[in-house]
């Protein structure tokens, strides 16, 4: 998401349309103590995405302020606890 942030920031001062973000997952992994959790999350059905709005106002990368960034329509299940995996 913070990437994703700063791609459309960026994309704003630059004065360029917003493109795509491709992430790739470097060290990604499982731990045995977050399976039950995890595949409860994914039997979760998803909701529409939200939309970020940015201050169209704010031209130097520099200038952005809390203020300037809202997010539109979020919805968010409950949260799933998973134990601390060590």
């Amino acid at each position: 998401a913070t990437y994703a942030l700063l791609t459309m920031m960026m994309a704003q001062v630059c004065n360029l349309k917003l493109g795509e973000l491709v992430f790739v997952g470097g060290d990604c992994h499982i731990y045995n103590n977050h399976i039950e959790a995890l595949s409860k999350q994914l039997e979760r059905e998803p909701f529409a995405l939200a939309t970020m709005k940015l201050n169209s106002e704010v031209k130097n990368i520099s200038d952005f302020k809390f203020e300037d960034f809202t997010l539109e329509n979020y919805q968010s299940h409950p949260s799933i606890k998973m134990p601390i995996a060590i």
